[in-house]
């Protein structure tokens, strides 16, 4: 059975979050669903809310399986690779949501997930990324600084972002920043809205 313990650890500062922030009977898309105890977890704390979970085709049987485990009146988790257009479902969303992902996926990946989230959300829809985030190079936390370097030493690709040149890139598509949450452990919410 998949567990992340990261998971457990941020569950309950995540959950304050989106109980702010969303709207009523919010209806959220999550990229990178990983484990699914985000998904379970949210939708038994905050009623009426609908989560779309999603991963990598790779991982989606795991998922699935975790998510029948966990919360089976969830529905089935869908494929999703940002970088994959055709792959990003066609309906609206009030919400999307990513915790741990931006720097796993590679920096090219990164615009892809916030043009598709600008797609997909409706219009005052709110894009949730939480993580670790440095601001032009300035991390908040000698762990951070070291987490990048051990990232980036597994694949350059990966690495901790830029939230301000985030949110540069986010503005060019529509998405403006209304909130930058510090939380616990050295990470940042990024709350951004589509105009």
């Amino acid at each position: 059975m998949l567990f992340s313990p990261a998971c457990e650890r941020n569950k309950g500062p995540i959950l304050a979050v989106l109980k702010e922030w969303l709207p009523a009977h919010a209806q959220v898309l999550e990229i990178g669903s990983g484990s699914g105890q985000h998904a379970a977890f949210f939708c038994q704390q905050i009623a009426g809310l609908t989560w779309q979970t999603s991963e990598r085709q790779e991982s989606l049987m795991d998922l699935q399986a975790q998510l029948e485990a966990q919360s089976p009146t969830l529905p089935p988790a869908i494929a999703l690779d940002v970088t994959d257009a055709g792959q990003w479902p066609r309906q609206g969303f009030d919400a999307v949501f990513s915790a741990n992902t931006c720097h796993i996926m590679s920096a090219e990946a990164v615009p892809h997930l916030l043009a598709g989230a600008s797609r997909v959300l409706r219009p005052s829809g709110l894009l949730l990324l939480y993580g670790p985030f440095h601001d032009g190079g300035v991390h908040t936390a000698a762990s951070n600084a070291a987490f990048d370097q051990h990232l980036r030493s597994l694949d350059p690709a990966m690495g901790v972002r830029d939230a301000s040149e985030l949110v540069q890139q986010a503005q060019n598509l529509g998405l403006e920043r209304l909130a930058d949450l510090p939380l616990p452990a050295n990470n940042r919410m990024l709350v951004l809205e589509r105009r």
